[in-house]
């Protein structure tokens, strides 16, 4: 790089500062998550779906929108969304656990079915692809009250091919909504390619049948995703309506703590997996610029392991909901007269 060439994060505005935090919320994602699994293989939670190789498109996507002014509706893999949008790691350990105390819902949910009122992320359903049609019903309640909302919705490609995906974008594309579809194309809708779930391999594509513009980037770069968020950020907010985001994403762990991936990947597949891993391009990109060196990344590990650690511990020692909250926000509440 000449003197005169700017790097490619300061062509987009952005400080050393606010890329050292990026990659702090990265590298939280990754090792939130590693422990996550090792607590569910100790026997001590009970379920883990994990975004290793989705860091980069998480928090790249996460960092265009507002915080606590913006909207998210993330889908279950989204642990760096929620990171990034103000979810502490105690609060994620809370939920892992099932704790009272979990914002999401009390400890009455499995884990990674987000919900953080505070951060305007909006509870998460069990059925695939319904949050999409929530982000458009927030993004149409926003349109007809005037207000200055862009919102965030996600699904992996395998979840493209339900219905509530096209009725979703269809309606964003009639009524120009300020919504922002991601897709994170991890390849594998649990164990089935992608050759055999996506007519065509692209997603994106369908963005023009329904009057948006349809972006492909690599989901391993996190300034690349930036860059399209950003766009698309500020193309909502002027009232041009929703776009489609497919990043092209990596799956480091099996699909969820139910399978083995080992059983339909080949190790060649795996093994080459560690060279596109987006931890690795981050960290790459900040010591080759030196905006950073090896002390440094060594001192924000320490920081992260030692917030996990304490989040872990926080959590694990909170008590479990009392018996009679499980009716809570189920029915409403008996109504007497008198």
């Amino acid at each position: 790089m000449t003197a005169n060439t700017q790097a490619r994060h300061e062509a987009l505005g952005l400080s050393r500062e606010q890329l050292l935090e990026m990659f702090s919320y990265m590298l939280l994602t990754r090792r939130v998550d590693e422990r996550l699994w090792l607590l569910q293989r100790g026997g001590k939670i009970p379920f883990v779906i994990s975004p290793q190789g989705a860091e980069a498109a998480q928090v790249g996507a996460a960092y265009a929108f507002r915080r606590d002014h913006d909207w998210f509706t993330p889908y279950y893999r989204d642990l760096g969304i929620n990171l990034v949008a103000g979810v502490t790691p105690r609060e994620i350990m809370l939920g892992a656990f099932a704790r009272s105390d979990c914002p999401a819902s009390g400890g009455k949910q499995m884990p990674s079915h987000w919900g953080n009122r505070p951060h305007n992320v909006l509870s998460g359903s069990s059925p695939v692809t319904t949050q999409l049609l929530h982000a458009v019903g927030i993004g149409q309640a926003a349109r007809m009250r005037g207000d200055d909302v862009v919102v965030y919705t996600c699904c992996g490609e395998g979840s493209s091919n339900q219905g509530d995906f096209h009725e979703a974008l269809n309606w964003a594309g009639v009524h120009k909504l300020p919504v922002i579809f991601l897709i994170q194309n991890n390849q594998y809708a649990i164990s089935v390619p992608l050759e055999k779930q996506v007519a065509g391999g692209s997603v994106a594509n369908r963005g023009q049948g329904y009057g948006m513009p349809g972006i492909e980037v690599d989901g391993t770069d996190v300034l690349a995703v930036y860059e399209a968020f950003r766009a698309a950020h500020e193309r909502a907010r002027r009232g041009e309506g929703p776009t489609l985001i497919e990043a092209k994403c990596i799956r480091i762990t099996s699909h969820s703590s139910d399978d083995d991936q080992r059983r339909y990947r080949d190790p060649a597949e795996l093994e080459a997996l560690k060279a596109k891993d987006p931890l690795v391009k981050a960290r790459g990109y900040l010591l080759e610029h030196g905006l950073i060196d090896e002390a440094g990344l060594e001192a924000m590990e320490k920081k992260i392991m030692a917030m996990i650690d304490e989040a872990t511990e926080f959590a694990e020692a909170q008590p479990y909901a009392k018996p009679e909250f499980a009716l809570t926000h189920v029915y409403a509440p008996e109504q007497r007269e008198g």
